[in-house]
């Protein structure tokens, strides 16, 4: 069996993680301090609340956490939309995010269902 690092949805997560991570040392203090912040503690949360979850034993337990790890997701969503509206984000950033974004959701909501209508994990 796999660990969870060696699944795609939490690669996916990490990837995007360590890409806000470059992007947020580039902006002004004023971006750091708004959006800055909160988009790196959702983003970073999508990769820990699937690991918390993958470390608990029952299944109640695990798609609570593997939730917030969705939660987290969409939050991080807004928060790229609101960079992407202020053009705190080049192009070439925007694209490579845009992918991971397009590619981390479905494979999230799988790994989620997959993981939590059966006893796999």
């Amino acid at each position: 069996m796999k660990t969870l690092q060696e699944l795609d949805v939490d690669k996916l997560a990490e990837s995007l993680s360590d890409i806000i991570w470059k992007i947020y040392d580039k902006w002004d203090n004023k971006a750091k301090y708004t959006i800055g912040l909160q988009i790196i503690r959702a983003c970073d949360s999508i990769a820990a609340n699937l690991v918390e979850g993958y470390g608990r034993f029952t299944t109640p337990d695990r798609k609570k956490f593997y939730l917030y790890s969705r939660g987290s997701f969409e939050e991080t969503k807004c928060w790229l939309r609101e960079s992407f509206r202020r053009n705190l984000i080049d192009d070439d950033d925007k694209e490579k995010i845009v992918n991971i974004i397009n590619e981390l959701g479905p494979k999230l909501n799988a790994f989620i269902t997959k993981t939590t209508k059966s006893n796999v994990v």
